[in-house]
């Protein structure tokens, strides 16, 4: 992570990430060389494919260099910035506290916190390795000449500027928005955001999308595409041979890189690795329903279903802690996990998430409520950090949003298993001994068979069925 370039300075290198990701784009760059940076200072805003990082220097001193523009992407362990620290910081010119490195000129004082205020806070970003203990609250800085053509030009509705872009970072409301603006090829300093201070939404990337369409100026957002757009400027390749060696089928192609690179990369070497099994059952689950609707009847936060399902969760990994796991294939050893890190799948606009519940067997069902709608929030808000998407020990899987009965899901990588929950329907069902219609769910258990045999995930998932069909079996663990 840091390399000692020539004895006087620093190399910080682009961290681990967590979560198996391997690169990462720079968003925006936090310092300019020249800046004194204090230890644990934000020093860049990077985008995984999971998630919108600001990433702190571990070393205090001047930048002396950085490497890479805004909208580069960078594997992990390439360099980021060099630092001079110690004596060679004194050789270096700093930038003063209301100076600007690129044009020199003075800034507003509101514009940049005292250098010993920025020292005592952390950036609270903890990432694999390093990291700080508390956490700011973020500040947005708008420079004066920002505010100035803001007001000069520019309708605060997302229209297109009408005076000149400004350099410097453009604040949106989430990475999705960054993302959009991205893919169309829209300069987000030609907005003016309709939210506050200046900020620009989703419905104002939009707004400007459909004006450049209706206006044909850009071909971006043309009805053909971008790809169409770029085929038909293209030179018109030879065709190729049926028996040719190139011969490529027709279609549309799709980089494998972003979250869906990463997914792929992850369930392929799940597959590879892991000789896993499933099975499944079908479960009554009108007692856990009405269960849950007397809950939220006395009063109080709701109980979601996926917080009684995680509780069902954790109460059947105590009394079958083999499923609780993960292999250890280089010592050979299985490793039995202690404490139990629910993740949960979560599909969002960006792809599929698995965001970690910490501590899950510690949680009644409010508390797993309230955490579990803080992460999804995160998730489709792409704040998600990388330290809640990593370390689960097992996850849940509610397919049954999606309006299926039954999945064979691919266990997350390096967990031991998963539990499966299909949609809850009603059906004819045998109760007591007479037919009736019961609120009947399909529940699926895929296990690492390396850790232990069917009759143990057997036992796990008779043991889940017997508290969704009769929820007081759980009174004996509370």
């Amino acid at each position: 992570m840091a390399h000692a370039s020539d004895g006087r300075s620093l190399e910080f290198k682009l961290p681990d990430l967590g979560e198996g990701l391997t690169e990462a784009e720079i968003v925006r760059w936090l310092v300019e060389v020249g800046d004194v940076v204090a230890v644990d200072q934000p020093v860049v805003e990077v985008e995984t494919a999971k998630a919108m990082v600001e990433v702190p220097c571990p070393y205090g001193g001047v930048v002396t260099a950085r490497f890479g523009e805004e909208g580069t992407e960078l594997p992990v362990g390439a360099p980021l910035i060099t630092v001079a620290v110690g004596d060679a910081a004194a050789d270096v010119p700093a930038r003063g506290p209301g100076t600007s490195a690129a044009t020199g000129t003075a800034e507003s004082p509101a514009d940049e916190a005292p250098a010993a205020e920025r020292k005592a806070e952390g950036s609270g970003n903890v990432l694999v390795g390093y990291g700080t203990s508390e956490a700011p609250a973020r500040r947005r800085r708008v420079r004066a000449d920002r505010q100035a053509a803001t007001g000069a030009s520019g309708r605060a509705n997302g229209r297109v500027r009408g005076a000149e872009p400004v350099d410097g970072p453009v604040p949106v409301i989430s990475p999705l928005v960054r993302r959009l603006a991205r893919q169309h090829d829209l300069d987000l300093r030609e907005l003016t955001g309709s939210g506050p201070d200046g900020l620009i939404l989703r419905a104002d990337v939009e707004y400007a999308l459909r004006a450049a369409a209706a206006q044909g100026g850009r071909t971006a957002v043309q009805e053909a595409g971008t790809d169409r757009a770029r085929d038909a400027a293209s030179p018109a390749l030879p065709a190729s041979s049926p028996g040719s060696a190139d011969a490529r089928p027709d279609g549309t192609r799709v980089p494998l890189k972003g979250v869906r690179g990463a997914v792929a990369d992850k369930l392929s070497r799940s597959r590879r690795e892991i000789p896993d099994a499933t099975c499944w059952v079908d479960a009554d689950a009108t007692e856990l329903m009405r269960a849950r609707t007397a809950m939220n009847a006395s009063g109080g936060p709701r109980i979601s279903l996926v917080a009684l399902l995680a509780r069902i969760c954790t109460a059947a990994l105590a009394r079958f802690p083999e499923l609780n796991a993960t292999v250890d294939t280089e010592a050979r050893e299985i490793v039995r996990l202690d404490r139990v890190h629910l993740g949960f799948a979560a599909q969002t606009d960006r792809g599929l998430v698995v965001p970690v519940v910490r501590d899950a067997h510690a949680r009644d069902a409010e508390s797993l409520t309230a955490e579990f709608a803080r992460l999804t929030e995160a998730a489709r808000a792409g704040r998600l950090t990388p330290g809640e998407l990593t370390g689960g020990t097992f996850t849940l899987n509610n397919y049954g949003v999606f309006g299926v009965d039954g999945s064979t899901p691919i266990i997350n990588h390096p967990e031991a298993a998963m539990l499966g929950v299909g949609r809850i329907v009603p059906k004819p069902w045998v109760h007591e001994g007479e037919l009736a219609v019961r609120q009947v769910v399909q529940l699926s258990l895929t296990f690492d068979h390396r850790v232990c045999d069917g009759g143990t995930a057997g036992g796990f998932l008779r043991y889940v069925a017997d508290c969704v069909e009769q929820p007081a079996v759980l009174l004996r663990t509370l």
